[in-house]
């Protein structure tokens, strides 16, 4: 077919994770409860971090954005999902398609500035602890946040232009469940190495500059809890730290498979962004409240008052 008996593409064709209808069901089925669990533990989390007075510090702030990011994140492409797996035709029309992109790489673009920025009070609380209040003020936080916010919003700006500005006019076919740049760049009618060297370039950006700041973060907190003199304040600073270092682990290593690395097969691209897709948005706040005390205890201190006699706790009359 020559390309001028080609039109530009209005609508793309998902191809999803599966031809099976027996095992688009299974997925179906745990997809749905893994998104339940997500929204359920994001918003409980959230709610938690507002209603406790002792969870009004910056760490939780800051936690407390990552968790709405988590939530967006989610919502943005696992609905979507969970009915094309229901259904026989599973397209998407180019506007949604590049809202769905746009929102996605503001959402893991805010997602990787906040895990730097969580690991920096992480140092700062840890490794000059007598300074902390006068460095993580209030302004600070809202300012380290909002920055957070604002570099996803730039990332996405620039990674979404280098990707819809490409003719499409060709198969309209994508091999994914969802609207992700190199899965589009693959359906461009035209050279995409500039395109490519642009969101690369951006992916050092976002992605290996936090790490970086995150490996001297935690290689200097390493030093000082080994410096430590009392083994209850080394356990409580490991425990701290050990929940956020799981979640950067989790989160920067499957993008970094996806952005950074030569290209994988297709299947193998599918499995590693169900990891961060719908995978990790749901382990963050399993990770923090499993393994942190002050949100154990929010979460019985709350379950106690709002359901008292469940624990034989009974209101005076």
């Amino acid at each position: 077919m020559t390309q001028t008996n080609q039109t530009q593409v209005t609508e793309f064709i998902l191809q999803g994770l599966s031809d099976d209808p027996y095992t688009q069901k299974l997925l179906f089925v745990l997809f749905l409860g893994v998104y339940l669990v997500t929204v359920l533990g994001n918003l409980l989390l959230m709610s938690l971090v507002q209603v406790d007075s002792r969870l009004h510090t910056p760490m939780y702030f800051f936690l407390c954005n990552l968790s709405l990011a988590d939530l967006c994140f989610s919502t943005n492409i696992v609905p979507q999902t969970l009915v094309h797996l229901l259904s026989r035709k599973k397209t998407i029309s180019f506007v949604r398609c590049a809202a769905q992109l746009l929102l996605f790489l503001i959402l893991g673009g805010t997602q990787c500035a906040l895990l730097a920025v969580m690991s920096y009070d992480r140092y700062v609380a840890i490794c000059n602890p007598l300074q902390y209040s006068i460095v993580m003020t209030w302004k600070m936080c809202v300012q380290l946040a909002m920055g957070s916010w604002t570099s996803g919003v730039l990332v996405s700006i620039v990674d979404t232009t280098f990707t819809l500005r490409l003719p499409y006019r060709g198969s309209n076919s994508i091999a994914h469940f969802f609207c992700e740049a190199p899965a589009l760049l693959v359906l461009a009618s035209t050279d995409t190495h500039t395109s490519e060297m642009a969101i690369f370039l951006v992916g050092v950006v976002i992605l290996l500059i936090p790490v970086s700041l995150i490996l001297v973060s935690y290689g200097r907190i390493i030093v000082t809890v080994i410096r430590m003199k009392s083994a209850a304040g080394r356990l409580k600073a490991f425990s701290t730290c050990g929940s956020h270092l799981i979640v950067v682990i989790l989160f920067y290593g499957s993008a970094i498979i996806t952005y950074m690395t030569p290209k994988s097969s297709k299947e193998q691209e599918k499995l590693v962004s169900v990891f961060y897709v719908v995978v990790t948005p749901m382990l963050n706040p399993l990770i923090y409240s499993l393994r942190n005390k002050d949100v154990k205890g929010a979460l019985r201190k709350a379950t106690t008052r709002n359901f008292p006699c469940g624990f034989g706790i009974y209101p005076k009359l």
